[in-house]
């Protein structure tokens, strides 16, 4: 079968784009193929910088012919409705149509189209400009003459030649010719910038590749980057190294060579005195370079790897030069950094240093970074003993944590900050306690990275997770669809990990309000209130906020105003927090449905009071999900919701709730005297069960609950005729609600 063959040859793509337009170029096309009838057997996407393509195999010669079959309007109807009709099926008059009768409609026109599919060039040929035309670069331009033309083409880069062939490989493939603003299509292509010249004619895919090939370029992003990542080991091994991998950095200098030369340059040995991760940091940020590790010690090695796009006559030499004098003075400024930090942190006190936050603004509405690590600190020292940490050094690490944020090194290389505190924390001879939570707190980062399980650095990364959710939380600064400029989201999630990979018992509720409570709500209030205060989050603005209250245009009393004050806190609080465990809740969702849980399960646990220890959460969805896989579960639901979907008709009838304890004395027949003496036996099981947090037992009880709730079903009349006794059996389905619900909502589960 033919195959086709589109190459979008222009000016350098930028790296970071190329992923994305390789997988838009196939799926937009392959999709506009398939839905005008053209299926395929395999389509792959090439990107280099100059150039996007696409290759489709397995293409048939032609559309497939189409037969339709369109009813028109009755025999006898006006003629504007049989003159539509006409025209809508290309119908040149009635004698094209047949005649068919219905007993219900009567007679009626029929026509039988019978459309020839059209060849596949022509068809490729109609999609593909509109698809260049209007490709979804995230930033696009206009150049040339062009510019001047209303609706002319916007390309990421100037787009030079466009290239697309069709054919089987047994015939010469056709040019598939199109216009897109002037640019006709052709067979031609271009080679390497500087290491080849003049026009490439190619036929075919394989003939595409092999004769780019030729021109050094290697089409093909994954195999330049297998080809830089094996010589890089390559020279690294015969240096006696090894090669520190980094898979977003190979990703980028693919993007960034079509002929990957790799290269080995070196620096001055003395600038390994700076840490590894500032060197790495420094050489891979400015030169795209690869640093190399000594086997022997651990440590990097006073070399790197480059990747150059050319193959230069002096072997390279050049090209090694010059990346090594940049090199060297970036490191030079690096070792200036860390010089600097050393001396300096050897030299000003822990809270002179913390002085200097002061003036730096974590929020407008939630103070100023000082503000905020004192309240990590409070925090911090509040969980110790939930995570079984000590609390002077929980609350001086969490003071100490972010101190590296105004040093020079992080200043130059932020995403070594916490690193970085760790190094320097060990320089001024603090626990290692201290060094860890440094580094540590911010983690986890993502979802493939590492929680901290020491406990300091566990209290102060929860600390300072709490606050950041708690504080946007206050000031109504909460994600929004994809919106989270914050990353709360990546916050909440970090919690939930710490709380489960821990084993942690957390109270979030109590804790969450006592920190809405602690001051966050009347800073809320007042920026929606409008009351004017100098600072946020200062210990006095309560007493300010009041005195503002009582002596402005209110006209009440300072005890009145007190009253006011934290009434609307214990309000805010109250709210705030249970929308922020609403949050955790779907956050936690998200976490268990990643590693196969229901979420209907995670609902009808939430929907419980008190629901905020995630990890018995956990513990409760798990057990459940066993025992609804069980027969016994399965049936108990299916007889829990029966009893639940009544009560909710007969309440809503009644207008009342018929949660009172059954009578036994009214009870008649056996099957209804079977279940409540079962009732009457498992809830005390099932609450002591419960209480001992042994969710396997309890609901092992409820399941021996499952014969005597068939039984009851297949037999009793609820809505007995007397009131009284329809009332004591409504009272029975009610406990079997309220003891299913001792575990779990089963009106919320699926099924």
């Amino acid at each position: 079968m033919p195959d086709l063959l589109l190459e979008l040859f222009c000016e350098e793509i930028p790296a970071r784009m190329q992923p994305g337009a390789a997988e838009a170029i196939r799926k937009l096309v392959t999709d506009a193929l398939v839905e005008r009838g053209l299926v395929y057997e395999g389509a792959k996407a090439f990107v280099t910088p100059r150039r996007l393509a696409l290759a489709v195999h397995g293409l048939p010669a032609a559309q497939p012919d189409r037969h339709e079959e369109r009813k028109g309007p009755r025999v006898g109807a006006p003629q504007a409705a049989i003159d539509g009709f006409l025209k809508a099926a290309g119908l040149a008059s009635l004698d094209q149509a047949s005649v068919e009768s219905d007993p219900k409609k009567g007679e009626f026109y029929v026509a039988r189209i019978h459309k020839h599919g059209r060849p596949t060039p022509e068809v490729i040929a109609e999609v593909l400009p509109e698809i260049i035309r209007s490709f979804p670069w995230p930033k696009s331009m206009r150049w040339g003459k062009a510019s001047a033309k209303p609706g002319a083409l916007r390309w990421v880069r100037p787009l030079r030649s466009i290239l697309c062939t069709f054919g089987p490989e047994t015939e010469e493939p056709e040019v598939v010719r199109f216009d897109v603003d002037g640019l006709a299509s052709g067979d031609v292509t271009r080679g390497h910038r500087f290491l080849s010249e003049g026009d490439i004619r190619v036929r075919r895919l394989d003939d595409w590749l092999t004769k780019l090939e030729a021109a050094k370029v290697v089409a093909d992003r994954e195999r330049r980057k297998d080809i830089v990542l094996a010589d890089a080991k390559d020279l690294a091994l015969a240096q006696g190294l090894e090669l520190v991998e980094d898979a977003g950095l190979l990703d980028e200098i693919a993007g960034l060579v079509e002929w990957p030369v790799v290269l080995m340059g070196a620096f001055d040995a003395s600038f390994l005195d700076v840490p590894d991760e500032v060197i790495r940091a420094t050489i891979r940020a400015n030169q795209k370079c690869f640093v190399l590790k000594d086997p022997a010690t651990g440590r990097l090695a006073n070399r790197f790897v480059l990747v150059s796009n050319l193959e230069a006559t002096d072997g390279g030499a050049a090209i090694v030069a010059g990346n090594e004098r940049v090199i060297r003075a970036r490191l030079s400024d690096a070792k200036f950094f860390w010089d600097t930090d050393r001396r300096t942190n050897a030299s000003v006190p822990l809270a002179e240093r913390l002085e200097k936050f002061r003036n730096v603004t974590f929020h407008e509405k939630l103070g100023s970074q000082y503000d905020r690590i004192q309240r990590i600190a409070e925090l911090a020292r509040a969980l110790a003993p939930v995570v079984g940490a000590d609390l002077a050094l929980a609350e001086q690490a969490a003071l100490y944590a972010k101190s590296d944020l105004r040093t020079e090194v992080v200043g130059e290389f932020p995403e070594v900050q916490g690193l970085m505190g760790r190094y320097y924390a060990r320089l001024e001879g603090l626990p290692e306690e201290i060094a860890a939570a440094a580094e540590e707190h911010y983690k986890p980062q993502g979802p493939t990275d590492t929680v901290p399980t020491a406990p300091v650095s566990l209290a102060v990364a929860l600390a300072d997770k709490i606050d950041t959710l708690v504080g946007f939380w206050a000031i109504d600064e909460k994600p929004t669809g994809s919106k989270d400029p914050f990353a709360l989201r990546r916050a909440a999630l970090g919690v939930i990990r710490m709380v489960l990979e821990n084993g942690l018992r957390l109270p979030l509720a109590e804790l969450l309000a006592g920190r809405f409570g602690a001051g966050l709500s009347v800073t809320a209030e007042r920026r929606r209130t409008g009351d004017s205060l100098d600072t946020v989050l200062d210990l006095s603005f309560e007493r300010r906020l009041i005195e503002t209250i009582a002596v402005g245009t209110r006209g009440i009393t300072y005890e009145q105003a007190q009253e006011e004050v934290k009434a609307r806190g214990t309000a805010f609080a109250s709210e705030a927090t249970a929308d922020l465990l609403a949050f955790f809740g779907d956050r936690l969702k998200v976490h268990l449905r990643e590693s196969g849980a229901r979420h209907d399960l995670v609902d009808a646990v939430f929907a419980l009071p008190d629901q905020d220890d995630l990890l018995l959460v956990v513990k409760r969805v798990e057990a459940l999900s066993r025992f609804l896989g069980t027969e016994d579960g399965k049936n108990l639901l299916a007889g829990t919701k029966r009893a639940a979907n009544i009560l909710r008709i007969e309440e809503k009838k009644d207008g009342v709730s018929h949660d009172g304890a059954p009578d036994p004395a009214l009870f008649v027949e056996a099957e209804e005297r079977a279940l409540g003496a079962a009732m009457a036996d498992a809830e005390p099981v099932i609450a002591a069960r419960l209480a001992a947090e042994d969710f396997e037992g309890a609901l092992a009880a409820i399941a021996a609950l499952r014969a005597p709730v068939d039984a009851f079903f297949e037999k009793v009349t609820v809505n007995a005729g007397a009131p009284a006794l329809r009332a004591n059996r409504l009272a029975l389905l009610a406990a079997i609600r309220r003891v299913t619900r001792a575990i779990a909502d089963f009106e919320r589960i699926e099924g």
